[in-house]
């Protein structure tokens, strides 16, 4: 299981990869068999599934984005989109349920949905109508009970409107994630997101109003021109605001994106100055009072968490609807294809509005014994909390430091686990959650990261 050949004893930098699904979507490949969905979910657990809708459509594409989404959405697009995603739902839920009666209301099955997201995109470019019937697409054909599981909704300060906000506060939204990302104007337009900050305040105004009750504000640190006392300002003019939970980005300047074309600082420079500003957002919102969740997310003690007590990341199922959203299950992850270019995601969208039959997997990646231990392990060392051995050993029969030693001595060495977290633990250190995006990648298989490598970037 261990890849000795990717492991060195140089410091890796800082910044290789955001880790937030694993394996990654440039490792998955067309499935020549094509599985039929019924068979893929006959033997799975489904009574804790999480629930995802995915929206590729924003006002405008951030100079730093990579997310499969496209500017705008021209001639009925949203509404062709819909009917799409209603489409897919209904074949969704009939292979969930094991039949293909297009039944609504089945009940006592075992199916049961324990957290939900709006994702994209920015799911709040659709008119209020139309996330009237995005929430209905989720309650009626999938059944998923948005008012009794959480539900976490991303936005934008131009799409954050007040007609909007009440549709997801009526249907049950219990976050709000609104990516801000600089309240210095120079900032905003130096990371391509023109926006002024009048209208971010309005915005968060808003959402406030709409009363739901987690309010999370995305932050970029790295901007070109950006230095401490910018940086604190963001942090402060965020924190105005006591939201529930706050995100500290890094910035990426990944292929195929605006940024991504632009000259840089020297990487040593850049890792180095993102770093400085990583550890005094850190400190100063650790003496505000909040805790750290991991590398970015931090929360205030006592807020309501994003999924349910009883939902796993790690084992439990997740059902993606959306030309961009991935499904897992127990040992297979699929999607559809996959882009970064604008022409090649507006024709995957126009491919996805024309299908009819969605009943079957086409593109993903298989997910074997090694590759569970690996996802198991990213997963939850990442989180500040960390990992218990026990959880770990009771799923694969086996101790991390047995399946992964090379890697777990060499974190060590660089100083990146904790200690003094016991033998039952395994945690970072506060200089590990630093480094997490060097750490998850080091835990990537030599089959995923050829086929990462492989892969031909559109």
């Amino acid at each position: 299981m261990t890849d000795t050949t990717a492991m060195t004893t140089a410091a890796p930098r800082p910044y290789e990869s955001y880790v937030y699904a694993y394996p990654h979507k440039t490792a998955y490949r067309p499935l020549a068999d094509r599985p039929a969905l019924r068979e893929l979910w006959a033997g799975e657990r489904k009574d804790a599934l999480s629930l995802y809708l995915h929206i590729p459509f924003c006002e405008v594409r951030c100079g730093f984005c990579n997310l499969f989404t496209r500017i705008g959405a021209p001639d009925e697009l949203t509404t062709r989109y819909l009917d799409a995603l209603d489409r897919q739902a209904t074949a969704v839920a009939d292979a969930l349920h094991g039949d293909g009666d297009g039944d609504d209301s089945r009940d006592g099955d075992g199916v049961r949905f324990a957290a939900a997201a709006f994702g994209g995109g920015t799911p709040t470019f659709l008119t209020a109508g139309e996330l009237e019937r995005l929430c209905d697409i989720a309650e009626k054909r999938m059944g998923a009970d948005l008012r009794a599981v959480p539900l976490s909704v991303e936005t934008s300060p131009s799409t954050a409107t007040a007609d909007r906000l009440s549709v997801l506060a009526d249907r049950g939204a219990t976050r709000l994630s609104i990516g801000v990302q600089s309240f210095v104007e120079e900032e905003a337009k130096a990371a391509v997101r023109p926006q002024r900050r009048s209208d971010v305040e309005a915005a968060l105004g808003r959402i406030r109003d709409a009363r739901i009750p987690v309010l999370n504000i995305d932050l970029i640190y790295g901007i070109d021109g950006q230095t401490p006392r910018s940086w604190r300002l963001s942090l402060d003019a965020a924190l105005a605001w006591r939201p529930e939970e706050l995100y500290l980005y890094p910035l990426y300047a990944r292929p195929l994106t605006p940024l991504g074309r632009r000259a840089h600082p020297s990487e040593a420079d850049w890792d180095a100055q993102r770093l400085e500003l990583y550890r005094q957002g850190r400190d100063h919102l650790l003496a505000q009072g909040y805790e750290q969740v991991s590398m970015r997310m931090f929360r205030l003690p006592g807020a309501p968490r994003e999924g349910a007590d009883d939902y796993a990341c790690q084992t439990d199922g997740m059902i993606g609807l959306g030309c961009g959203a991935r499904s897992y299950t127990s040992d297979l992850h699929y999607s559809f294809d996959y882009a970064v270019g604008m022409r090649e995601i507006r024709n995957i969208i126009d491919a996805y509005t024309t299908t009819e039959d969605f009943s079957r997997a086409e593109v993903g990646r298989a997910v074997d014994t090694d590759e569970a231990r690996r996802r198991h392990l990213l997963q939850s060392l990442l989180q500040a909390e960390g990992m218990a051995v026990d959880d770990y050993r009771t799923r694969f029969g086996s101790r991390p430091d047995d399946d992964f030693p090379v890697e777990l001595d060499r974190f060590a060495g660089l100083g990146w686990l904790d200690t003094d977290a016991g033998p039952g633990l395994l945690r970072l250190s506060p200089e590990g959650l630093a480094h997490s995006d060097a750490l998850g990648p080091a835990l990537f298989s030599p089959a995923v990261r050829a086929a990462m490598a492989s892969y031909e970037l559109k």
